[in-house]
């Protein structure tokens, strides 16, 4: 009898084999997006491994890039321990190193785009007035009394805005959606704010920046991403990264697909705390043998080749499950 092997695939896997099935694309491009405000954990490996390895399994390309749309955390020193800690893990981006704020002219055309369609609105609403007005997940929002401003004011005051004339929270972008949705991700969110900041590599260039929700979908439609593979707590985020990839006019808009963290127990994990610990002296440095980031590990003697294999073991699931440092 022929022995015919049986290959059990996850989830994310069955969805891509479902899109080339039926050619929503005919390729594979997927990415690692880390922002540079900190050293990599071990959770980070999980989503390299996953990436990388999806990129491998269906000969497509692995994207390294840089989400630096933030200037207010961001180093070069953080870039450089990230590139480290993605190579000694094994994952190859080849030629394809990118960089968030490479895009900030077609992000800011972008923005011009949705004001133009009337997808998008300069609002003087402070933070708390926006917050205030945005509802919670049991009553609607109330629309900004600046919702209703003609497209030429929009298009003046955001060109005022990148022109400096404004102070930080002063105005803000907000795209144009429903401040009524049942997802509060929808309602009316802000796309750009004012922030007078030297940005790591585009110095003082700029003095507005896209926040994440909007940047993110641009960018991997720029690169080509097909398969934008993230953790779990994106999956409220989702709509709004479909509404911006859709009403931005992408010929190959790339789809969004959510996985498990990894969450492991009776450690430290948290990029924020672990930056607590090391700016306290608690520990020595983000290499810490105490700590679980990648340098760390790599300082304790492990292996990429016991990291690989810790990840395969925890699998790829939609539940988010904890799993034991000690397993390690």
């Amino acid at each position: 009898m022929e022995n015919n092997e049986v290959v059990s695939k996850n989830f994310i896997e069955q969805e891509i084999d479902k899109d080339l099935r039926e050619g929503v694309y005919d390729h594979v491009c997927t990415r690692f997006p880390p922002e540079p405000n900190g050293y990599l954990h071990i959770g980070h490996a999980k989503s390299i491994l996953l990436n990388y390895g999806l990129a491998r399994k269906y000969h497509g390309r692995f994207n390294m890039r840089f989400d630096d749309t933030n200037p207010t955390k961001e180093k070069d020193e953080f870039v450089e321990s990230i590139k480290a800690d993605v190579s000694w893990l094994g994952a190859d981006w080849e030629d394809r190193l990118y960089f968030a704020s490479d895009y900030f002219r077609q992000m800011y055309e972008a923005a011009v785009k949705l004001i133009k369609k009337g997808k998008a609105y300069v609002c003087d609403l402070s933070a708390e007035e926006i917050r205030a007005y945005r509802g919670t997940l049991t009553e609607p929002g109330k629309d900004s009394p600046y919702r209703n401003r003609s497209v030429e004011e929009n298009l003046r005051l955001f060109e005022e805005m990148r022109e400096g004339k404004y102070a930080d929270g002063e105005k803000v972008l907000r795209a144009r959606i429903d401040m009524a949705s049942p997802n509060i991700n929808m309602r009316d969110p802000v796309i750009y704010r004012v922030a007078r900041m030297s940005h790591h590599r585009t110095g003082d260039t700029w003095c507005i920046y896209p926040m994440y929700d909007f940047a993110h979908p641009i960018e991997d439609a720029i690169e080509g991403v097909t398969h934008s593979i993230c953790t779990l707590e994106f999956e409220d985020h989702r709509p709004l990264y479909d509404w911006v990839v859709r009403e931005l006019e992408y010929p190959h808009p790339p789809k969004q697909i959510e996985f498990a963290k990894l969450y492991l127990t009776n450690v430290v994990t948290g990029k924020r705390y672990i930056k607590k610990l090391v700016e306290e002296g608690t520990v020595d440095g983000w290499d810490d043998p105490r700590l679980v980031s990648i340098a760390a590990l790599r300082r304790r003697g492990f292996t990429p080749e016991s990291i690989r294999m810790f990840v395969d073991l925890c699998g790829v699931a939609k539940a988010n499950s904890s799993v034991d440092y000690a397993m390690l």
